[in-house]
């Protein structure tokens, strides 16, 4: 028997505002996925930047495609280094949110805007000058290095549009909207995968550009979606709404952010440390595994958008019931979360086994880019699953306001078991010929690339089992960001 309602009205339930999605009484699972779903296609469309990157200049050459695979880690290490303030601010959204506390939400909001805004100009400025010699670090060759230049040049003067655009979904999101940021998030995605080949092959009017013209289209796409986002939080009408009048920097509250936000960056920067690092690896190999490692790693971006939007979802789930005093609540959306996100991913690398020569051949058209990068998937792809249970714990850690946890976690995982494996794994190891020929031809043995490989695996397995340990032993229950110098705050 129809119910009156029309199918807008119908559509209309699955786009759930704040206001109407509880997430601190009811069922687990619903609320859950209506919030990480909307955060799936978020992430989805956020990777469609990357993507439309990495296929329009994989269709112009190979050299312009291990360029971007050098910019991609640089961005996320500059992306990270700020980040910890919108994660710190989220966290408090959504602690206050659960606990009712409307106004404060609002004024930790508006200060979040404030210095995120501030840290993205001085890192900002500060990459623009520092680029080559970080890329020289790495070691570009001299190939791959004008191209990746330019590229990172034009984002580090843009970095406020991409950071201020991060800081607008993080708020939203501690808030409960996860529809907003995504909607705002598909009208520029669609805009940058216009201006790429125009501006990358020099179409129509456009003067050819290659790598610098992939790097500007991006950020006049973010600078777009940046507008509109401070727009909405302005006007207050969806998710969490910031002030003017509280946007004026707040010394005290910085070092609240700090204190929440620091360890929030090392958890980032600690990730794209380890990729840059792993790129000092990766680069000692030819451009053609360059190429292929860096499709890979966007491949990965893809796959891993459902277990880093649970890792979201927890995150804001923990901080409200917690904010609402039910611990047990938030561990049970937890160990939800986790068993979800490794059932999807395992799927997701099945598929992906199979599937691993056509995907990467989407990107390039060069065979042994091909056939190496559908390797590194292979070796890689049966242990999807796990990731899903390390972002699961790690979004639970955040959203109780135990950022530092969370960074011991992908410090451990990346830097402590990742990294020395592929390097170990990866050459040769020189040892003096008093051991015996026999210990001198086990080290002498090397993987080369596919030691790389085995890293990725090993670590995505151990780091799995340490979250869940971690996890259980519960010290997370007693945490509450919202303290420790609380301002007074007036309600209008």
């Amino acid at each position: 028997m129809s119910d009156g309602r029309g199918l807008g009205d119908r559509i209309g339930d699955l786009f759930k505002g704040q206001e109407d999605l509880d997430l601190t009484s009811g069922d687990i699972g619903k609320p859950l996925l209506f919030l990480s779903l909307p955060i799936v296609i978020t992430n989805l469309l956020q990777v469609a930047y990357n993507l439309a990157d990495t296929f329009w200049l994989g269709q112009y050459s190979t050299t312009a495609l291990a360029a971007i695979s050098f910019a991609f880690p640089m961005i996320f290490l500059l992306i990270s280094l700020g980040m910890g303030l919108s994660v710190a601010g989220s966290v408090l959204v959504a602690q206050h949110t659960g606990a009712e506390e409307h106004r404060e939400a609002e004024y930790a909001a508006s200060q979040t805007v404030t210095f995120a805004l501030l840290v993205s100009v001085v890192l900002g400025v500060t990459g623009y000058f520092f680029v080559e010699d970080f890329l020289s670090l790495l070691g570009a060759s001299e190939q791959v290095l004008p191209g990746a230049t330019g590229y990172l040049q034009v984002v580090s003067l843009g970095l406020t549009a991409m950071f201020g655009f991060f800081v607008f979904i993080s708020l939203m999101r501690g808030a409960g909207d996860t529809i907003t940021p995504m909607l705002v998030m598909f009208g520029t995605v669609v805009l940058n995968i216009v201006l790429d080949p125009f501006l990358i092959f020099g179409w129509w009017v456009f003067p050819e550009m290659g790598v610098v013209g992939a790097a500007i289209a991006t950020i006049f796409s973010r600078a777009v979606a940046l507008v509109v986002g401070l727009g909405i939080l302005l006007s207050g009408t969806r998710g969490v709404r910031i002030r003017a009048g509280d946007m004026a920097p707040d010394l005290s509250y910085l070092t609240k952010l700090l204190r929440l936000g620091i360890p929030a960056s090392v958890e980032g920067t600690g990730r794209a440390l380890s990729v840059n690092a792993m790129l000092f690896v990766v680069g000692t190999f030819s451009v053609t595994v360059v190429a292929a490692f860096g499709v890979g790693i966007r491949v990965f971006s893809l796959v891993f958008m459902p277990a880093i939007a649970m890792d979201r979802g927890v995150e804001t789930m923990t901080g409200q019931n917690l904010g609402a005093d039910r611990p047990d609540r938030a561990a049970t959306a937890t160990h939800f979360a986790a068993r979800v996100s490794f059932v999807l991913l395992t799927v997701l690398g099945a598929v992906t086994l199979f599937a691993a020569p056509a995907v990467v051949g989407v990107f390039s058209d060069d065979p042994e880019v091909v056939r190496i990068g559908a390797e590194f998937l292979q070796w890689v792809a049966p242990t999807f699953g796990f990731i899903g249970i390390v972002r699961a714990y790690s979004g639970s850690f955040r959203g109780a306001g135990k950022t530092l946890t969370a960074a011991a976690l992908a410090v451990l995982m990346l830097g402590v078991i990742r990294l020395p494996i592929a390097w170990i794994a990866s050459r040769p190891v020189a040892v003096p010929a008093w051991f015996g020929p026999q210990i001198v031809d086990i080290f002498a043995y090397s993987m080369a690339e596919q030691g790389i490989w085995l890293a990725f695996g090993v670590s995505n397995v151990l780091a799995a089992g340490i979250a869940a340990a971690w996890f259980f032993r519960g010290t997370w229950r007693d945490a509450d960001p919202r303290s420790a110098g609380e301002p007074t705050v007036a309600d209008d």
